[in-house]
């Protein structure tokens, strides 16, 4: 999660579509019961812990001890200013940086990170979903809504190996019960055209309900929703410019935002999932949720009542089917540096919410 300085910027898919239609043009249908409660678990080692079974599975157990029913993980690929987008992936000891264009979509060459997690977590009774992410550290942007070329060469090079990735780590990951195409990418939506391809493409290769990750700022400029199953959102959204504000401020924004959201997902006959929603411990929680800053835990009272004013405002809102809370370190090191969800007080906070009764979404 990353999002420009400025204010801008949930975690949700509708990935439990076991029988959702999946033709573009056709609405899709939430079962009875359905609803997505997820974590999102990062990593220390670019990825490498996933494929680990004795660092997951005691993961995936204090992760189902909130109530989470579904995981994410987010694969990561390099981006350069030309357009080229590779992955890494690991042979014994050493690592190699692999071009996106090196193996034919067909006879994919992927690292053991990508699709074992699914196995692990399938065998632990957990749901999954796979959401890529550009890795744009060290590239020149700033952050992944900033990524954009500027030239035809670069754009091609740049449509030709992300698809490439993402066609090649659907087919690896094809048993998934939820697949994002992209997260963040702002400055690329406009290619309106060449997402449908993609789409296309990820459908031939996985059975997965898909969705696209939108910043907060931008998903109502994201063209393509038809051809999606949910309306993905990463959940940024500022509720209070206050320093400490209370409850019953944050209730209120989120019936603000709540209204918009309602409305839009009637526009679209899609319902929504927040693909990311964290809180930092940190006093600009409520006004830059975003934000990688913390105070430590002088600002954990704050953290835990913007998370639990979200998982309310959540479970209350029909249009809005779930998320995918941000994010959780793998044992033995579970706190990692910021958005701790592993702690034992945030723990606590979201099995208050989530081993409550499953609210049953509308149908769309």
């Amino acid at each position: 999660m990353n999002s420009p300085s400025t204010s801008l910027l949930g975690t949700i898919l509708l990935l439990s579509l076991a029988g959702s239609p999946r033709t573009q043009g056709k609405d899709p249908e939430l079962p009875k019961g359905e609803a997505v409660r997820g974590i999102t678990i990062s990593t220390h080692g670019m990825g490498r812990e996933w494929a680990d079974a004795r660092v997951m599975l005691p993961t995936f157990e204090k992760i189902k001890s909130t109530g989470a029913e579904w995981v994410a993980f987010h694969p990561y690929a390099s981006i350069r200013r030309d357009g080229s987008v590779s992955w890494t992936r690991r042979r014994g000891r050493r690592r190699q940086a692999q071009p996106a264009v090196e193996a034919p979509v067909g006879e994919p060459k992927v690292p053991p990170y990508w699709d074992e997690p699914v196995r692990l977590a399938h065998k632990a009774g957990l749901k999954v979903l796979i959401k890529p992410h550009l890795a744009y550290w060290g590239s020149g942007f700033s952050w992944r809504g900033e990524i954009a070329f500027g030239d035809k060469a670069s754009w091609d090079r740049f449509f030709e190996q992300y698809s490439h990735w993402i066609l090649t780590m659907a087919e690896a990951c094809k048993d998934a019960d939820g697949f994002i195409v992209g997260t963040e990418l702002d400055k690329t939506i406009g290619y309106e055209k060449r997402w449908r391809e993609l789409i296309a493409g990820v459908r031939k290769r996985t059975k997965a309900p898909l969705s696209y990750a939108a910043n907060w700022t931008d998903f109502q400029r994201v063209g393509f929703w038809d051809a999606l199953d949910v309306i993905g959102i990463q959940a940024y959204f500022p509720l209070s410019e206050e320093k400490d504000p209370s409850t019953e401020a944050l209730e209120a924004a989120w019936t603000r935002r709540m209204r918009i959201l309602r409305n839009y997902a009637r526009k679209h006959n899609r319902n929504v999932l927040f693909t990311e929603l964290g809180y930092n411990r940190s006093f600009d929680a409520a006004r830059m949720p975003w934000d990688h800053h913390s105070d430590g835990p002088e600002a954990t009272p704050l953290q835990k009542r913007c998370l639990s004013t979200a998982l309310a405002a959540i479970e209350k809102e029909e249009s809005v089917v779930g998320s995918f809370l941000w994010k959780w370190f793998p044992e033995p090191r579970p706190n990692g540096r910021n958005f701790q969800l592993a702690t034992k007080d945030i723990r606590a906070l979201i099995s208050e919410h989530w081993k409550q009764p499953v609210p049953t979404p509308k149908k769309r």
